[in-house]
């Protein structure tokens, strides 16, 4: 078979066009293809939530130390950093985050989740991989057998970092406060990627500035006094605040923010109560807000507040029965640097060809904690790159006729194409060889 007719193969396999295939990376990384195939359908297959990814946390260390990196374990509870050091040169980090939804799969897959798993607390609970973590691990352990393979290619310090508990907002913060720094070096650059449900397979989107907003999870109990239904009178009823709270909570960003600066707030879930007569003594409100400045951040605490211990004052509570306020997780924006970002660009165009590199997206409300890795030093740069994991006939739809995909990210339903193994590996392979110094 003549080379060419063999890279036009590789084309139709990956989803790219034959102009990209010149470079070996794209032909190491489809002979590596069954293989990361079958652990994306394993890890897809064992999900585990936030914090308690014990089992994939055990295999991607597995993977990584038989590669030949110096692995360190439990970070952050299950969290997995892996170095390799190969002469001087820069320290380029790379996170993929390891953590699947409490969300019941209703696909179709024949790798589907289909047995319970536990929460960190030991609950039996369903979780699915729906929002594409099962790839994101997946391309961190090809990029491993990728840069082994090339130590002759490049010099300098990789950083491997499998993440727990994104979808918490928290799993990144808790590596750094467990001592992540302590075992690995301080990175000039830090890298990640995150599936795109609209972009098909062999394609990925890049852009500079504001990528992907911050956020807080913060959870409101309402403290009332707890009665017989049929005497609401001589209780106070926490439902009824909550039920005020929440509605309340919607003219925050509607009356009071800037309409010009993005902020979302959602209450997410209502927790209270167990019986149809029974007033309760409390409720608990689960809030998540996305904001890109911290000036709609700070009113929008302030109003939740506000509102809530008004509500509560209005309705005779005392003083030391006022609502209390758990800040759990917490991420600034995401924000793509220029310089980074074009480089990034331009190795992607190299490896993948220019016309599957794409640029211009809007930024959107979702949030990530990946940057959080480099709290500790902000100067650091960090490039977000979005990757195609949607199908070729979704991605016309939305092309000819503006229309998204049925499922997205958090849905049941939610499918990640396969042929986003191999793309994916390329793509976030060829970023972190670029940021590295060569030989």
């Amino acid at each position: 078979m003549s080379k060419v007719l063999r890279h036009a193969l590789l084309a139709v396999t990956l989803g790219l066009s034959t102009s990209a295939l010149s470079t070996p990376l794209v032909e190491s990384v489809d002979a590596d293809r069954e293989r990361l195939v079958g652990i994306f359908k394993h890890i897809h297959a064992h999900p585990e939530v936030g914090f308690a990814e014990v089992n994939t946390a055990a295999m991607v260390a597995k993977e990584l130390r038989a590669q030949g990196f110096e692995v360190h374990e439990g970070i952050g509870r299950t969290g997995v950093a892996a170095v390799m050091r190969n002469g001087d040169g820069p320290t380029v980090m790379f996170r993929a985050d390891m953590d699947a939804l409490p969300v019941k799969e209703e696909t179709d897959l024949p790798y589907a989740a289909t047995e319970p798993t536990k929460d960190l607390f030991g609950n039996e609970i369903y979780a699915m991989h729906a929002c594409g973590h099962d790839a994101h691990t997946t391309w961190l352990i090809g990029m491993a057998k990728q840069l082994a393979e090339r130590k002759d290619q490049w010099q300098g310090t990789v950083v491997l970092v499998a993440q727990p508990a994104e979808e918490l907002i928290m799993g990144a913060t808790a590596m750094v406060k467990n001592g992540l720094f302590d075992v690995v070096p301080k990175p000039d650059v830090l890298v990640a990627g995150h599936t795109h449900a609209v972009l098909p397979a062999g394609k990925v989107a890049i852009s500079d500035g504001r990528r992907m907003a911050g956020t807080d999870q913060i959870d409101v109990t309402i403290k009332g006094r707890g009665g017989h239904g049929s005497t609401p009178h001589a209780a106070i009823d926490p439902v009824v605040m909550s039920a005020m709270a929440i509605m309340g909570y919607q003219t925050i960003v509607s009356r009071e923010l800037d309409q010009s600066q993005p902020a979302v707030l959602t209450v997410g879930a209502i927790n209270a109560g167990s019986g149809n007569n029974i007033i309760p003594d409390e409720a608990s409100l689960k809030l998540n807000l996305r904001w890109y400045r911290q000036a709609e951040r700070d009113m929008m605490i302030d109003g939740i507040k506000r509102v809530t211990d008004n509500i509560a004052r209005m309705y005779g509570v005392p003083e030391d029965r006022m609502p209390t306020y758990e800040m759990k997780g917490y991420s600034t924006p995401v924000i793509n640097p220029e310089q980074e970002t074009e480089h990034a660009r331009q190795a992607m165009m190299a490896a993948l060809g220019t016309d599957n590199v794409l640029q211009g997206f809007p930024p959107v409300m979702g949030s990530e904690d990946f940057h959080m890795l480099t709290f500790p030093y902000p100067e650091v740069p960090v490039v977000f790159i979005e990757v195609g994991a949607g199908s070729e006939q979704g991605w016309e739809n939305f092309v000819e006729h503006g229309q998204l995909p049925k499922y997205l990210n958090h849905n049941p339903k939610f499918v990640v194409e396969p042929d986003s193994i191999p793309s994916g590996t390329v793509a976030l392979t060829s970023v972190v060889l670029s940021f590295l110094g060569t030989k």
